[in-house]
């Protein structure tokens, strides 16, 4: 009897930690968070300190992003392009750079059901620190993955070759 005590108090503890996320709730986090909003259910256009970001969603496909814009792709180069990769793995953290219709973007996507409060704030917040430390940090926190902060200077580590690398 005690097992299923347990099991009960442990499921309406996960039922309500669950968020049914829709476009409603969505655009209401989003207007608390926006300096302009603008747009049409599902494609909303809105100014985040300055950096101008969309939000798209499909309800359908239970899909949902937040984006802004950097830079016209044709203007990377190899170097900038490399970094923004490395930065996809370490710094970006939930963010990532990517590039579509010829526009390099900063980029945040996620199941639209499954989102909490918490991580659209959070998602907000990391696209535009994505945007802004483009070709500097290219990090989406003021927190380095790894520990260290944007205002620390990174250590330079010394990389050991061996003959026969091993993973």
């Amino acid at each position: 009897m005690k097992h299923w005590l347990f099991l009960l108090f442990l499921s309406l503890g996960i039922l309500t930690h669950a968020q049914d996320m829709n476009n409603d709730t969505l655009v209401e986090i989003i207007s608390k968070k926006a300096d302009t909003l603008a747009g049409i259910v599902g494609n909303w256009q809105f100014v985040y300190k300055k950096t101008p970001m969309l939000c798209i969603t499909d309800a359908t496909n239970n899909r949902m992003r937040i984006i802004a814009p950097i830079m016209e792709s044709k203007n990377l180069d190899k170097d900038l392009l490399l970094d923004s990769m490395t930065a996809n793995f370490h710094s970006a953290l939930d963010v990532k750079y990517a590039i579509s219709n010829g526009v390099l973007w900063s980029a945040y996507v996620h199941p639209l059901k499954e989102l909490i409060t918490k991580q659209v704030e959070s998602a907000i917040s990391q696209v535009h620190l994505a945007a802004i430390t483009f070709g500097t940090t290219f990090s989406s926190t003021e927190l380095l993955f790894g520990g260290g902060s944007l205002e620390e200077e990174p250590k330079k580590e010394e990389i050991k070759k061996e003959n026969d690398p091993k993973f």
